[in-house]
């Protein structure tokens, strides 16, 4: 082995042979286990969600491929219809071409030019990650075979009256010019205005006044209402008022919904421009009056003046002219969320429009039941509730984008606006009974990508055919997704499975938190706080970090910022870590946490362990390395003790992974790994390998080997890349047969040894007393010393006995000897073991006057350090002024100071006695 682990020099290496080998596709084992990647975007980048839920689902697959399931991770990727179709256009742009000049059929095929030359880049970037997804099945939501699933599900959805056309209010993107779902909406608390408009009574009787945070709305107002509660406008319900500017008069209405202490109390509704006004208007059957084009442009539904303004034109326009008829009461600086475009950057409109839905409420009820009954069931389990609460107040789903790059709408219409849905215009034509004399126009608009996507468990596995995969994995074992598209994508699977296969989608959804940033932070580009997972396996210099970081921004003027930020957090850039490590980081950190922070102090420890474990397998190689090892039962406690923690490991590591706490099972593989295997079994086997007998020392070499080669199987699902280049080493000393540590079976739980855990955990007490005393009295870890037990029991005696040869070898000592219990220990340093008493001999240990010396440095340099602690604790300003986390952080340091000042005292008074 290199003497140094270097991931670089093995990842690509070992990734290339498991796919080429076909090491990721299914065996043909009956028992099916199999995990639907949630498909992500074609023209997406592997991000730390991804990255995270990646290693997670990773972990599971190869979990089970190694317990001899025959596990599918099915992939595949959604062609994401807006962020496609903009990647599309701005090329073409490039060339001074836009999508109307090409055509929509010459446009289809450029997305799809796009999608075979440079779409799918992070595929490559989940190889990167380890991910054992089989690619030989890999499914893209517009290949030939799901976009026929997507046409049967619609054409049978609405011959049974479960899509229909209407109008409603949707999310509007006016510079994309399509509807968005709400999780294509992006808000943020920004600066805005509140203006405070007064509307005349026509009575001549004053005016109410109303505030608005978007004035040009008010040209579409249907009516103001008040709280019925409200005895301050008791007097003006029914009454109408003048709407300004526009010539119209609207009536006061009372509804419960509006909250007396908002405001004056005063709202206005315009059902048209706002989803909470729409239901309204729905309850009193207020006129719907749409003010806006599809471009956010003031529509001929206003008055002249402002028709055909920008909207953000019109609203400073309609402010000067309310001001000059004295209608404007006051304007008031208001912060407020603004809701965007997730790909536009537009600020998105409340907008009433034709869109195609699909009746919801008959598909939720059995979705509904089959969590109620069991038949899935959410890890953990609280997310049910989230579930519940959500499918209890479903709405129907609009389903229809205006775009050109996704599954187009089947529906034909005739020239009256008669539908016609079918496979195809042929299909249509049939079963609306028209010949071909009679005009058909295919409607322009394609389905939602959450469409498709709810399809994905049973469209990938080849429905609607009955094919053999579909047989064999549906319903698939388990959805790995996070809390933020329950509603989007797990719940409308559950749906469509439910009413095309008559069957649960999958039985376990385990719903893992999301990645924020070291503060708590959602990451995101706008707040320069985004890591690249790609950076972290392969490191990246500072100045390609701030290119990064500050290219692309939605809003530019926050790249001065952001870089300031980048250059204090990482001036140096961010080190390679290697792949192990940032998956082992993140299955570290998936606990059941909602919001998960990512610490780059975490994944550090993560390479940390990837050298420990690094340099324990050149050692144990070392050690057998010029040895005939034979296999061996253990002999000696300490290969007993070890081999026992070794089986305890292995059952708690498949029960924490069987349940999906997979941070419990990672911290299990670390703490067995590094403290037992490394920091103490390695150690107590060199006076073994040393000066044992030949039994002994062959069964301790097997036992090294033993128990790292079952470690490593333990580990690999976590750590793929480094344990198959150490298990590759080991098959040869044990004769093991096989090509690859994925293709052997994950390890079983054994026997444990009682006595031998409780032999070694005194042996460590001991031994952990002693480098105790060595510690404070700075003695060399390799001086020989004197020791004495004292008040101890039979057993310890005996153990003290049956254990010498390690005491020794790794205590390194020189003599041991039993006092009686009313003997002097003036001369000994004491470590306390139970009741047993563990005595260092102080004689030639140290030179008294030179540690005295050194002791009283460093008690003098505590009791200034506490003098200062205190002082700032004891000064009001401090205390009244500073953070509560700084004082809290300064009250730590005044304990942990008075701590040193009584331990270096204690010494000082020790050795003063042994000089004297």
């Amino acid at each position: 082995m290199e003497k140094s682990y270097q991931p670089d020099a093995i990842e690509g290496r070992w990734y290339k042979l498991w796919e080429e080998n076909g090491y990721f596709a299914p065996n043909e084992s009956h028992n099916p286990y199999c995990i639907m990647l949630p498909p992500p975007n074609v023209t997406g980048n592997l991000h730390m969600g991804h990255a995270f839920q990646d290693t997670i689902m990773d972990v599971l697959t190869r979990y089970h491929r190694m317990q001899g399931d025959s596990a599918l991770w099915q992939t595949g990727m959604d062609h994401a219809g807006i962020a496609t179709q903009m990647v599309v256009e701005r090329n073409l742009g490039e060339d001074g071409i836009s999508r109307h000049d090409l055509g929509r059929e010459k446009f289809v095929e450029a997305v799809w030019d796009w999608k075979n030359s440079s779409g799918g880049q992070i595929e490559q970037q989940m190889r990167r990650l380890g991910a054992s997804v089989d690619w030989d099945t890999d499914r893209f939501t517009m290949d030939e075979e799901l976009s026929r699933a997507v046409t049967k599900v619609f054409v049978e959805l609405y011959r049974e009256g479960l899509i229909y056309r209407g109008k409603r209010l949707v999310n509007w993107d006016p510079v994309l010019h399509t509807a968005l779902s709400d999780l294509e909406v992006i808000s943020d608390e920004e600066n805005g205005h509140l203006w405070h408009i007064r509307y005349p009574r026509v009575d001549d009787k004053g005016y109410v006044v109303v505030a608005t945070t978007r004035p040009e709305t008010m040209l579409g107002d249907a009516a103001v209402a008040v709280n019925p509660d409200d005895p301050r406008y008791s007097d003006l319900v029914g009454l109408e008022l003048e709407l300004p500017l526009t010539g119209r008069t609207i009536p006061v209405i009372t509804d419960s919904y509006v909250d007396i202490e908002f405001g004056t109390g005063c709202v206005k509704i315009t059902p048209a421009h706002d989803f909470n006004d729409y239901e309204m208007g729905k309850r009193h059957q207020l006129a719907v009056i749409n003010v806006l084009n599809d471009d956010a442009s003031i529509n001929d539904n206003a008055p002249e003046a402002y028709r055909g303004l920008d909207r953000l034109v019109a609203r400073k326009q309609i402010v000067a002219d309310l001001e000059a008829a004295g209608l404007l009461e006051k304007t008031e600086p208001h912060s407020l969320m603004i809701p965007r475009g997730d790909r536009s950057g537009a600020i998105v409109e409340p907008y009433l429009t034709d869109q195609w839905y699909v009746k919801i409420a008959p598909l939720a009820e059995p979705a509904i039941e089959a969590v109620e009954k069991g038949d899935i069931r959410f890890v953990p389990e609280n997310w049910n509730k989230t579930y519940f609460d959500w499918m209890h107040r479903i709405e129907d789903w609009c389903i229809s984008r205006q775009l050109w790059g996704g599954h187009r709408i089947p529906a034909w219409y005739a020239a009256d606006g008669s539908i016609f849905v079918g496979f195809d215009e042929a299909d249509a034509r049939e079963r609306g009974g028209l010949g071909d004399e009679v005009p058909l126009k295919q409607d322009d608009d394609v389905l939602d990508t959450w469409f498709s996507s709810a399809l994905w468990p049973f469209s990938t596995l080849g429905w609607p055919e009955k094919t053999a995969r579909l047989d064999k994995y549906y319903p698939t074992d388990v959805l790995v997704t996070g809390f933020d598209i329950i509603f989007f994508w797990v719940a409308r699977m559950i749906m469509m499975g439910l009413k095309f296969m008559g069957d649960v989608p999958f039985k376990t959804v385990y719903i893992h938190g999301l990645i924020r940033d070291s503060h708590g932070q959602k990451m995101s580009k706008s707040k320069g706080n985004v890591l690249d997972p790609i950076d972290l396996i392969d490191g990246i210099g500072l100045e390609p970090l701030v290119a990064k970081r500050t290219t692309g921004l939605m809003q530019p003027h926050m790249a001065p910022a952001i870089e300031k930020v980048t250059r204090a957090d990482f001036p140096d850039g961010i080190q390679a870590f290697g792949c192990d490590a940032v998956r082992f980081t993140f299955a570290l950190l998936a606990t059941n946490a909602r919001d998960i922070r990512f610490d780059l102090g975490r994944i550090e420890g993560s390479r940390n362990f990837c050298n420990k474990l690094w340099n324990a397998a050149r050692y144990v190689l070392m050690s057998t390395a010029e040895h005939s090892v034979v296999a061996a039962p253990p002999v000696s406690a300490a290969d007993q003790w070890i081999i026992s923690r070794l089986h305890k490991m292995t059952r708690d590591a498949r029960n924490h992974i069987d349940e999906y706490r997979l941070d419990l099972a990672a911290q299990r593989l670390y703490e067995f790994i590094w403290n037992e295997y490394c920091d103490w079994y390695l150690e107590l086997s060199k006076p073994v390998l040393q000066k044992g007998s030949p039994e002994e020392q062959n069964a301790t070499r097997y036992t090294l080997l033993y128990v790292l080669e079952n470690s490593l199987r333990t580990l690999h699902p976590f750590m793929p890349f480094i344990t198959e280049e150490i298990w590759q080493k080991l098959k040869s000393p044990l004769g093991i047969e096989g090509d690859s540590i994925m293709l052997q079976p994950f390890p079983e739980a054994g026997d444990t040894h009682d006595r031998a855990e409780a032999d070694i955990t005194w042996l460590q007490q001991v031994l952990q007393g002693i480098r105790n005393i060595r510690a404070e009295l700075n003695v060399a870890p390799g001086k020989p010393l004197d020791i004495a037990f004292q008040e101890g029991s039979r057993q310890d005696k005996d153990r003290q006995v049956q254990l010498a040869t390690l005491l020794h070898g790794v205590g390194k000592i020189d003599t041991v000897k039993w006092l009686e219990d009313d003997a002097d220990t003036a001369e000994y340093s004491v470590a306390l073991v139970g009741d047993l008493k563990v005595l260092v001999s102080l004689k030639g240990l140290v030179n008294l006057e030179d540690e005295l010396a050194r002791l009283e440095k460093m008690l003098q340099r505590e009791k200034a350090d506490l003098k200062r602690s205190s002082g700032k604790l004891s000064n009001s300003r401090f205390v009244d002024n500073a953070p509560p986390a700084v004082v809290e952080q300064e009250h730590a340091r005044l304990a942990t100071h008075k701590t040193k000042v009584a331990g270096f005292e204690a010494q000082i008074r020790k050795l003063e006695r042994l000089r004297d």
